[in-house]
């Protein structure tokens, strides 16, 4: 190998270490009084787009305390996970509205 086609690839290996896996955005839907998915899976540093579909606010309040969402109607709320662990939520308005999101490491 050239002394030049060492360095380029040195440098685009070095490139490829270094950049940091893109975090995923995942939608979470409150219709109809029902949240869905009801069990959904996502990584710490994902965004989570929690859209309230219907005419009523809406929360989504981890039973750990780990977040309270508030969702007014119709609108998007986004918010970024932080911690890892299984997480039991629910709406605070409709306690029948309840899921489970689990935030790998």
């Amino acid at each position: 190998m050239k002394p030049g086609w060492i360095l380029l690839f040195a440098a685009s290996l070095m490139t490829a270490i270094s950049v940091p896996a893109t975090a995923a955005t995942l939608q979470i839907t409150m219709d109809n009084l029902v949240i869905s998915p009801s069990e959904a899976s996502a990584e710490v540093g994902d965004t989570i787009e929690w859209i309230n579909k219907d005419v009523f606010v809406h929360t989504a309040t981890a039973r750990n305390g780990d977040f309270d969402i508030n969702m007014p109607a119709k609108k998007t709320v986004t918010s970024v996970l932080k911690k890892a662990g299984t997480i039991e939520y629910y709406c605070r308005f409709h306690p029948n509205m309840k899921a489970t999101l689990t935030v790998a490491p």
